[in-house]
């Protein structure tokens, strides 16, 4: 936007207003879905579906960043932002109006085929009006709107859950996606240039298979099948082949989705990596400890959502002197470390949590995680795009967010195995002596879900159980719950070691990074 042009400076303004707004409106939904889930899954008796809520989006936002990111640099950012943002309307009104779990499950999917796409595309656009050097700068000031949304997001999804119903986190973002679009097509320039294209069908189709199949595989392996079934190896070997495919078709498409000059690039591989692995560290925070605070510390929405507020804030706005310190130093690799090294630092301290905790320690450690995450998102995606020729900077830009999602879609998976597992364990060692002649078969496998710690109707439902059941005496009642919540903190323990060891790794990786020089492309 240096140019001296008034046209082409008032074209630059309205194009960041739209953008600004955009990525405003998508990480208002990010955030305030983080305390929301919990609520949801236990009102639709969907505990056992946990992770699949989580890995099932983040898998159909890992496909369509990647594709997105390819399709815009084809046909310009404007039509795809638009098709984003209506995917995204879709399943917004499908999560208000679903009745199961699954229904929410395939409604969050739909969302993230839209709004998983908005951030990719919101930082091509600033590369396509900005050059490198400049660019830091104001991908650090897309940080404002999504630092806005973080402030009040997880106070308002819960507040919305507390006073009213968790549909209302949905309903909510019908007029503003509808007024995003306005702005986009307002705002964006459509491509001036057209020239023929060849989309890479074949490519598109094995990237779904390979993703899929993997992440059935992870998301059976425990649960529904144990780890050594021919269902899930099935399923995993299965998904080796294919992205085995997947590679070889793209080195010999004549516009591959995922350009091999990406993947042999050893500062993204190396970023992208760190970006996947670290995701096992990040869901622990983003989406098991909402649950830890609101099912073993008894925590409401609104204050489990006011607890992540120092986490969703800071790695929002670190973001924006991140930008600008790099616009400047030209030096990216401290930050790297500085950020992974606060993480590892902060999951091992999630390791010690109990049901007993103070309050300001929970804050003290989403305070660290927001401060080590912060300035990664943003770096990230600018290193992507440093390290890339420009005519592939909108494949660069997606492929580093299908990296970290591909992580968000496979860690939920195999923490959530570990936890049900470490969940049932600890609970039958847990529960008190005699229950099983004192209450009836049924209410003994309603003890396998801990939405009772989340639900009041399903906590008042298996109290008139026991009541129900010969008159046992409220203190086995008492007795029985705290083995759930006994049980359901040991299993987020378990899930908090992993988050630990596998941030620990990414700190290691990181610090092979390689530091490319950042000038004009």
């Amino acid at each position: 936007m240096s140019s001296t042009n008034p046209s082409v400076r008032k074209s630059a303004t309205l194009s960041l207003i739209a953008i600004f707004i955009v990525y405003f409106t998508g990480f208002l939904f990010y955030y305030s879905q983080t305390v929301v889930l919990p609520r949801v899954a236990a009102e639709l008796n969907g505990m056992a579906l946990y992770s699949w809520a989580v890995s099932i989006p983040a898998l159909a936002g890992a496909f369509v960043t990647l594709t997105f990111g390819k399709l815009s640099d084809m046909y310009g950012r404007r039509v795809m932002l638009l098709i984003a943002l209506s995917l995204f309307l879709v399943g917004a009104v499908l999560g208000a109006t679903s009745q199961t779990f699954v229904a929410q499950i395939v409604a969050r999917a739909v969302v993230s085929l839209g709004q998983g796409a908005l951030a990719p595309l919101c930082f091509a656009v600033l590369g396509d009006l900005f050059e490198p050097a400049e660019r830091g700068k104001w991908a650090g000031f897309l940080n404002v709107p999504s630092g806005i949304a973080a402030l009040v997001g997880p106070t308002l999804g819960g507040w919305l859950v507390d006073q009213f119903s968790w549909r209302y986190t949905f309903w909510i973002y019908v007029p503003l996606i509808l007024i995003s679009g306005a702005l986009v097509m307002l705002g964006i320039p459509p491509l001036s240039q057209r020239t023929s294209h060849k989309i890479d069908f074949l490519g598109s189709v094995l990237l779904a298979i390979a993703s899929s199949t993997m992440i059935l595989g992870f998301s059976w392996a425990g649960g529904m099948y144990p780890w050594g079934s021919p269902q899930v190896i099935g399923m995993l070997v299965a998904s080796v082949l294919f992205w085995a495919l997947f590679l070889w078709v793209e080195t010999r498409a004549a516009e591959p989705m995922l350009d091999p000059q990406v993947l042999t690039n050893r500062t993204f591989i190396t970023a992208a990596m760190a970006g996947l692995i670290s995701f096992f560290g990040l869901t622990a925070v983003m989406v098991y400890f909402p649950l830890f605070l609101q099912g073993v510390q008894s925590l409401s929405a609104t204050l489990s959502g006011q607890v992540l507020t120092p986490f969703s804030v800071l790695m929002a706005f670190m973001g924006l002197p991140a930008g600008l310190l790099l616009a400047r130093t030209r030096r990216y690799k401290w930050m790297y470390i500085v950020g992974y090294g606060i993480l590892t630092a902060a999951m091992f301290g999630m390791v010690a949590l109990t049901g007993q905790t103070p309050l300001i320690w929970c804050f003290l450690l989403s305070t660290l995680a927001g401060l080590g995450l912060g300035a990664i998102p943003t770096v990230n995606t600018l290193v992507a795009q440093y390290a890339v020729p420009r005519h592939l900077l909108g494949v660069a830009t997606g492929a580093i967010y299908f990296f970290v999602l591909i992580g968000a879609a496979i860690a939920p998976a195999i923490l959530g195995s570990a936890m049900n597992t470490t969940y049932t364990k600890t609970l039958e060692a847990s529960l008190p002596a005699g229950l099983t002649e004192a209450v009836g078969a049924e209410t003994l496998a309603s003890l396998g879900n801990p939405r009772v710690l989340l639900s009041p109707e399903a906590m008042a439902a298996l109290e008139a159980s026991f009541r129900n059941s010969g008159n046992p005496g409220p203190a086995l009642f008492e007795q029985t719950v705290a083995a759930i919540r006994t049980a359901l903190e040991h299993s987020l323990r378990t899930v908090f070691w992993i988050g630990a060891v596998t941030m620990a790794f990414c700190f290691l990786l990181i610090l092979t990074i390689p530091e490319i020089p950042i000038g004009e492309k």
